[in-house]
């Protein structure tokens, strides 16, 4: 259930004025789009980036300026450079051993089918949007799982608002095409 924009409003204010309970309201509201958005353009390393933008929104939150829908989109913007900066991170260091590979491929501690089961559908759903050109899969990210209208998703990838919606709409058209036929 996504939360309406007037209500991340206030607790964005709240939080700006010092409330922690609203910091975390704010965090439970977008942490699961910003989520999505970001397994889309890193993939398993997506709580980690999302990690990094959080310090950093956490950081900056006082000088924002905007409504709900603004604060969506800034924090998007914050992700996506966070995401960038991590995908350059990743060309310029060398491959990881095979021992550390096997390392970081353990299974976590507190993994269940369950959870298993319950982000399945979500993998599923994450794998067919990243199959799209990238163009295509970003804008269908901000658009559907972050939420943003055209205009702020637009912003957040330095395009312009024609050539998002274009590439949201052919994306969506290519997801259906490839889900129903």
């Amino acid at each position: 259930m996504r939360v309406d924009d007037t209500t991340l409003q206030r607790a964005v204010q709240r939080a700006q004025n010092g409330d922690d309970e609203a910091f975390v309201d704010v965090y439970r509201i977008v942490q699961p789009g910003l989520l999505g958005y970001l397994r889309g353009l890193v993939g398993d390393s997506a709580e980690d980036v999302a990690s990094d933008a959080w310090l950093e929104i956490a950081r900056d939150l006082a000088r924002f300026r905007g409504d709900g829908a603004g604060f969506r989109g800034w924090t998007a913007t914050i992700a996506r450079h966070r995401a960038l900066d991590h995908l350059r991170r990743l060309r310029s260091r060398p491959p990881a051993a095979p021992f550390e590979r096997a390392v970081l491929d353990l299974p976590a501690p507190r993994e269940t089918a369950g959870e298993a089961l319950e982000g399945m559908s979500t993998a599923e759903a994450l794998a067919l949007v990243t199959a799209l050109p990238p163009d295509q899969a970003e804008a269908v990210l901000l658009r559907v799982v972050i939420g943003l209208d055209g205009p702020a998703a637009a912003r957040v990838l330095g395009k312009r608002v024609g050539a998002v919606r274009s590439a949201a709409h052919r994306g969506l058209k290519r997801l259906a095409k490839g889900l129903l036929g």
